[in-house]
């Protein structure tokens, strides 16, 4: 059993939830004067505690998606998450089950560390299997404010991570992208929880260095050990539209089979796993 870190962030949600994916395989900066821990290190552990915890991962969750005239629209759906190994490669399927317009809905990633990830979506409407292609990844999931890549993880060699400063409670650390023209952003800043290394908030600038999307933490448990996100926001700060996720009926190291993960069960969910 993996160290007490947390599931899924938003993990989904990096954010997330999301965004925080950390190995030994990207360019680091640091100039801070405080720098009582490496960079590299923090990183590392928020991923971890993000994306890795425990050896595998289920739960029950509920978008809200609000425009910014403030019209509502809900998600439901189910998560199940394998590690194949810590702060390595990753199976994941998320299952729709709300409301009918996508019932049946899955999007199924395999998390690649050396190469680009495997994404997929399968409409049941069209009875269509469709692949995310990788210059896709930074766009809507399913109609709300997470990003494809927000799900799954934004692998950490595509930016350059500088701590910024240190703290009582937090570290804080600027993310620049390797490749400026493969996203809409300039940078993002990461504040993360010093004592349980979860990525608390996230804040995306543009070029003018204007914040102009952000990620937000609400609310945690303390389940099985591992600090769990309940509740977590990505807002639009340009119109104030936003996606709330709120998570439910955690639990971890069922045993998953590899075989739940296969390609079979974008048309065929395992059924046995989702009650």
């Amino acid at each position: 059993m993996k160290p007490s870190y947390s599931l899924f962030s938003s993990k989904v949600l990096f954010t997330p939830l999301l965004l925080l994916l950390s190995f030994s395989l990207y360019s680091v900066s640091t100039n801070a004067a405080d720098s009582e821990m490496d960079v590299n290190n923090i990183i590392a552990k928020a991923n971890s505690v993000s994306y890795y915890n425990a050896d595998d991962g289920k739960a029950q969750a509920r978008m809200i998606i609000v425009d910014a005239q403030g019209n509502k629209q809900m998600r439901q759906f189910t998560i199940l998450r394998k590690d194949q190994k810590e702060l390595g490669d990753q199976n994941m399927l998320v299952i729709f089950s709300r409301p009918t317009d996508v019932e049946g809905t899955v999007f199924s990633v395999n998390k690649k560390i050396n190469d680009d990830d495997d994404r997929w979506l399968y409409l049941p409407a069209l009875d269509l299997v469709k692949r995310i292609s990788a210059g896709d990844k930074r766009t809507s999931f399913v109609g709300s404010h997470f990003l494809y890549e927000d799900v799954s993880g934004r692998n950490p060699k595509e930016d350059t991570f500088t701590l910024v400063k240190t703290t009582d409670k937090y570290y804080v650390i600027k993310a620049i992208p390797n490749d400026p023209h493969s996203v809409e952003f300039a940078h993002y800043e990461i504040k993360i929880d010093k004592t349980t290394f979860l990525p608390v908030e996230v804040n995306y600038y543009n070029s003018n260095n204007e914040n102009t999307r952000r990620m937000e933490v609400l609310k945690t448990k303390l389940i099985d050990g591992f600090t769990t996100v309940l509740h977590s926001k990505i807002t639009q700060l340009s119109d104030g539209s936003y996606t709330e996720m709120q998570f439910r009926k955690i639990e971890y190291n069922l045993g998953f089979p590899d075989s739940i993960f296969s390609e079979r069960s974008l048309r065929n969910p395992p059924k046995a796993w989702l009650q």
